[in-house]
Formats: structure tokens, sequence, C-alpha cells
């Protein structure tokens, strides 16, 4: 190695050192592995846990340094609505296998369409207001699909600073200009927009998300439509984690604001409040036709398996039957607001979606701190540099519907304990 590595050294250090320095991939890798293991023999990772039970309000963990199984509270899964182990969806699942086998084996575009994938597409397309969707393997697959296939070099794209990785690395794939603007400043982006009409500029797109996953806040959809329109732009929304959660009755962040109708492209996954892996492209007939020839991750991608379409279309079924979750939901995530800020410790949450955010002091480790909370039984996730700034490191909480007032006491009761320590 060209320098020692210390033990403990902050993940930030890790990653500039290796995407910057002139290294071989061996030296790389062995550099990495060193890092890893010393922060691991140091009890300080805790990511990849292993999880022993089905996903619900409590989980059963394999403890990463003691191998105990131990009961956890989980407030670190976007399973939202406490779907992922629900009886009428399992049921589906099973009905499903019989009728249908595993899988089609191979892309949809060449070796076969399943009949309640079709069903799918058109089910979510009405949920959305669009006139049609195309499913892919991944909510991933499905950023990378849109903008590669949708955008060419001679426009340009304009995208909120948060946006999520799989939104920037389509526009890498896609080789087209794209300039970030500041998170929510329209302003900003309205200025970007004039100056790229005045340049005569063909295809302009803008780029932005539902609901921000690392901060729990949402673009203001009915304020942005309105500026694209002036503008001529396509607006696209990366909707991931607000599908099941935002709106009315669940079907987003667009119905949320009354102008599902209005968006013009939207990215939606099933790997959050679904639960399941997958996601889609919903928009006119003539785009998502576009996409079927021209998106290269869902045409060299295999078919989804039919247990995760039937688990799609009965996870609905249970949004649309049991809508007290969604009323459970958005009264678990009130009463967590109000008992953290009423914690002496300064917070100020007020969050219309299901993710609460604790930034942390600048005294605290935050590894140190997800150790505590691991102790305590409280599944939370630690969100360090690359994935938010060098200074607004954090704890992403998810609030489920399923969780209890007594779960959530419990969660307020630990963060006070892990604030009080680094105090």
């Amino acid at each position: 190695m060209e320098q020692p590595i210390r033990s403990g050294e902050n993940f930030d250090v890790i990653y500039e050192f290796f995407r910057g320095a002139s290294l071989s991939l061996e030296e790389r890798v062995s550099g990495l592995y060193q890092i890893i293991k010393q922060e691991t023999d140091s009890q300080r990772v805790f990511y990849h846990r292993v999880i022993r039970s089905p996903a619900g309000r409590e989980v059963l963990v394999e403890d990463p340094y003691t191998g105990n199984i131990v009961p956890m509270l989980m407030f670190g899964s976007n399973n939202y609505l406490g779907l992922a182990n629900h009886p009428y969806i399992k049921e589906k699942v099973r009905q499903s296998l019989d009728e249908y086998g595993s899988g089609i084996g191979g892309p949809p575009f060449l070796n076969g369409y399943l009949k309640i994938t079709q069903q799918l597409e058109e089910r979510l397309a009405h949920m959305k207001k669009k006139e049609a969707s195309l499913i892919f393997s991944s909510g991933y697959a499905a950023n990378l699909g849109v903008v590669a296939s949708l955008t060419q070099p001679a426009g340009k794209v304009f995208y909120d600073e948060y946006s999520h990785a799989s939104f920037t690395d389509g526009l890498r794939l896609a080789r087209v200009f794209s300039n970030r603007f500041a998170h929510n400043r329209l302003d900003q982006l309205d200025k970007q927009l004039s100056k790229a009409r005045e340049d005569g500029t063909k295809d302009l797109f803008v780029g932005v998300e539902g609901v921000y996953s690392m901060d729990g806040d949402l673009a203001p959809l009915d304020e942005l439509i309105p500026l694209c329109r002036r503008h001529n732009a396509i607006l696209i929304v990366d909707d991931a984690h607000g599908t099941g959660v935002m709106g009315s009755h669940g079907c987003g962040t667009g119905q949320h604001f009354g102008v599902a109708a209005e968006i013009d492209v939207l990215m939606a996954t099933f790997s959050k409040a679904l639960t399941v892996n997958g996601g889609f492209i919903a928009a006119s007939k003539e785009i998502i036709e576009f996409m079927r020839y021209a998106a290269r991750s869902y045409m060299f991608s295999a078919a989804m398996p039919p247990q995760t379409i039937a688990a799609v279309h009965a996870a609905l079924d249970v949004i649309e039957n049991e809508r007290h979750l969604l009323t459970d939901l958005r009264s678990n995530v009130a009463y967590a607001a109000q008992q953290l800020n009423a914690l002496p410790w300064g917070f100020k949450v007020d969050t219309p979606s299901a993710i609460i955010i604790l930034e942390t002091p600048q005294a605290m480790d935050i590894r140190k701190a997800s150790l505590m909370f691991h102790e305590k039984g409280i599944f939370l996730n630690s969100v360090e540099f690359p994935a938010v700034p060098q200074s607004k490191e954090r704890f992403r909480i998810s609030i489920m519907a399923t969780h209890t007032k007594a779960d959530i006491d419990r969660l307020v009761e630990t963060v006070d304990y892990v604030w009080s320590a680094f105090a």
C-alpha cells in the first residue's frame, strides 16, 4: 500500500482514497478488505446484518459479533405498510407457483410475456393515471432505462442534487449533458431552463424524486409542473418511496399534490411499500412503446418471475381493501414526530412521508451510536458519506403501519439514551 490504513478511519476518507489514488485492482481490493476487517473487528460495522425471520415490526437478527439470534424492533425497513409477511399476499404467491411455475427463462421481449404481467402493467398505469406502463427487473434498471432511452446528446437534463444514484448512473450511460440544481430550489432550476431554451436546446428534461429517501421531504410537484410547462420541459418523477404511501389512496406523491395525471414520466419501484423486487415506468402509450424497443435495461433483462408479479397484484389488493393501513401509518408517523420533538435535543421532525431523519450532532461518533442502538434492540439505518454530505451524517428511521405505540416509545427512549451519551 502507498500509505498505512488506520483502524477506525472514516469511510469518507476511505472512499476518496480509493476513488482518487492511482492503485492497481489488487491494491484497491486488498486495501479495502483490510479496512473493513479492522472496522468489523472493532465492532464498528452494522451493514449487511443477517435477518432470520420474515420481515415485520419485529425481526430476528443474527448478531454479527456474538452470533446470537436476537429480536429487534425494525425501524430500518421500507416495508412501510407491513405487507412483506401478509397472509393474503403469501397465498397469492403460492397460487402463482402452481399456475405459472417459477419463471419464463429469458427476457419478455423474446421469450414470453405473462398475462398477469400485462394485467399488472395496465393496473399500474391506471393507478398512476397514465396510458401505459412498463415493468423492469428493478427500480435501478427502470431509472437506467428511462434516462438512457429518452434522452440524447443534443438534449439537456436538469436534476435535483439529491436524486438517486440510479438516475445519475443513467445520465452517465446516456452521455447526455446534465446539470444539478440545489435541492428543491425551483428558482435555480427556472434560470437553468431559461438559459437552455435561449441556447436552442431541443429536448429539456427535469428529474426529481417524489419523496427523497435520505431526507423524507417531497418535491413540490404542484409548483414543478407549471414550471416545466412554461419551458416545455419533460418532467421525470422517481416515486419509489411515495408509491403505496403518499396520497389519499396510496397512489403516490402525484396523488398527494393532485397532479398525478400531469406528470410526464413516472418511475416507481416494487421494493419499498410493495416489498418485492422490480420497478416500472408509467407514461403515454407512445413513450412506453418506444421504451419497449429502446430501453436496454428492459430488453436485455429476464422477465420478472410470476411470484413477484402476483405479490404486487396482491399488495395492491391489500392497499385497496385495507385502507386502515394508511391511516395507521400516518398516525404512527405523527406520534413518533411528536415524541421525538418532545426530547431536549432540538429535533424538529415534520415529515409528510414515512421517513424520519435525525441528523447527528458534531460530537457523535455515528458508528459507536449505531452499536448502542443495536445493543438496545433497535434496528435503524446509519447513513454516512458518500450517501449524504460529510457534515450531514444521520440516522434514518422508517415508520411502519404495524408498529405499536409501545414500539415507538421504545425507539424514542433509545434515541434519548444515545443522544445523552454524546452530550
